[in-house]
C-alpha cells in the first residue's frame, strides 16, 4: 500500500509539472486559433503521462530497456494524439469560418443561410441563433422601411392638404381686406370651416406624435360599449344624414369594458366617419359589440365594396389613403392611424378584412375584470 502511494505521488507530481507548464501556453496563446490549443491540450495529455512515468522509473529504478519501451510506447501515443488534435482543430476552424462568412450576409442586407457542412452541437446551436436574428432583422428592416414610406407619403400628403386650404384663405382674406368680396359674411364662414378643418389637422398631428412617443395617457373607466356606442353614433348622425347613410347600431350588448372614455370615443368617431365618407348615399353603417374569446368586439361595416386586397395591411398605416377610387374625400390619412394607436394602448388590436359589398372592421379589447 506504501509503493503504491508513493508511485501515485511520483506520478502526480510529474504530472502537475506538466499541467502547469501547459496551462501557462494555452494563456500566451489563447488568442490564436483553435488547431493550436487543442494541439496543446493533446501535448499536454501525453507528455503529462510520459513525465509521470519517467518520475516513477527515476524513483523505482526501472531498468533501460524498460525505460525505452515504455518512452517508445509514450511517443506513438503524442504521435497519434497530436495529428488526431490537428484534425480536429482544423475541422472546427473550417467549420467556424463557413458559420463566420455566413454570417457577413446580416450587413448587406441579406438574408442568413447555413453553412451546409454540419458543424459540432454548439456550433449549430449558434447557427439556429443566427438563422433567427437574421429573420428578426430582416423583419425590423422591412418595418423599417414601410416606415420610412409611410412618413414620406405622410409629409408629401400633409404639405399638400395644407397647401389648398391656405391659399383659399389668403385669396378669401385679400378679398375681404380689399373690400372686393360680394357677400362678407360667406367668406367669414368659409374661413371659419377651413380654419376648424386646419385645426382638426393639427389635433390629429398632436394625438399620432404622443401615440407614437408612448406619452399617449389614459385614465381607464369602467364603461358600457351600449352608452359608448350610442354617444358615438349620436356624434355621427348629422354627418350621416348630410351623406344619406343610415347608421345602424342594434346589435350591441351591454358588455362592460374598463377602457379610456375620451380616446374610445375618438376610436369609434373616426371609424363611423371613415365608414359614412366611404359608403355611396342610401348604403348603411352598422356598429355591434359582443363578446368573445379574446374579450370584447366592436365592429363597424360600411358598403364602400371593399379595399384591394393588397392594400388591406396598410390600412392602418401612418398617412395611407388608399386607391383613387377610395381617395375623395379623404384626409390626411392619420384617423385609422390613431385607432390603431388608441386601440393598441389599451392592450387591445384593430384589424379590417372585406365582406360582400364593403368592409369590417374590428377593435378587439380586454373584458373588464369582474
Amino acid at each position: 500500500m506504501h509503493a503504491t502511494l508513493l508511485i501515485a505521488l511520483y506520478a502526480f507530481a510529474g504530472a502537475a509539472v506538466t499541467g502547469l507548464v501547459g496551462a501557462a501556453v494555452l494563456r500566451l496563446i489563447r488568442r490564436r486559433s483553435l488547431t493550436a490549443s487543442l494541439a496543446v491540450v493533446a501535448a499536454v495529455a501525453v507528455l503529462a503521462m510520459l513525465a509521470g512515468t519517467l518520475a516513477v522509473a527515476w524513483a523505482m529504478f526501472l531498468s533501460p530497456h524498460d525505460l525505452s519501451v515504455v518512452t517508445t510506447v509514450v511517443a506513438m501515443a503524442a504521435v497519434v494524439s497530436l495529428a488526431t488534435a490537428l484534425l480536429l482543430g482544423r475541422w472546427v476552424v473550417a467549420r467556424s469560418r463557413e458559420l463566420a462568412v455566413a454570417a457577413r450576409s446580416f450587413g448587406d442586407d441579406g438574408g442568413y443561410a447555413a453553412p451546409a457542412v454540419p458543424g459540432t452541437a454548439e456550433l449549430d446551436a449558434l447557427s439556429r441563433e443566427l438563422a433567427a436574428t437574421s429573420a428578426r432583422l430582416a423583419a425590423s428592416r422591412e418595418r423599417e422601411r414601410a416606415l420610412e414610406t409611410s412618413r414620406r407619403e405622410l409629409v408629401a400628403w400633409i404639405s399638400h392638404d395644407l397647401r389648398t386650404p391656405l391659399a383659399g384663405l389668403r385669396a378669401m382674406s385679400e378679398a375681404l381686406e380689399d373690400g372686393v368680396a360680394a357677400d362678407p359674411d360667406r367668406y367669414l364662414r368659409q374661413i371659419r370651416a377651413e380654419v376648424e378643418r386646419l385645426n382638426d389637422m393639427v389635433g390629429d398631428l398632436f394625438e399620432l406624435s404622443r401615440i407614437h412617443a408612448g406619452t399617449l395617457a389614459l385614465a381607464p373607466a369602467r364603461i358600457s360599449l351600449y352608452d359608448l356606442v350610442g354617444d358615438a353614433l349620436a356624434g355621427a348622425d348629422p354627418l350621416a344624414r348630410e351623406q344619406g347613410v343610415r347608421l345602424v347600431g342594434d346589435a350591441v350588448a351591454a358588455v362592460p369594458v374598463e377602457v379610456d372614455g375620451k380616446e374610445m370615443s375618438r376610436v369609434l368617431g373616426n371609424l363611423l366617419v371613415n365608414a359614412i365618407r366611404r359608403t355611396p348615399a342610401d348604403g348603411t353603417v352598422a356598429v355591434a359589440a359582443e363578446r368573445s374569446a379574446d374579450g370584447v368586439v366592436l365592429s363597424v361595416t360600411d358598403g364602400c365594396g371593399g379595399i384591394p386586397e393588397e392594400d388591406l395591411p396598410r390600412v392602418f398605416d401612418t398617412g395611407w389613403r388608399g386607391t383613387h377610387a377610395r381617395t375623395p374625400p379623404a384626409g390626411a390619412g392619420l384617423g385609422l392611424a390613431i385607432v390603431r394607436g388608441i386601440v393598441e394602448a389599451h392592450r387591445g388590436r384593430a384589424t379590417v378584412r372585406n365582406i360582400p359589398g364593403g368592409c369590417r372592421f374590428e377593435v378587439t379589447l380586454p373584458l373588464a375584470e369582474a
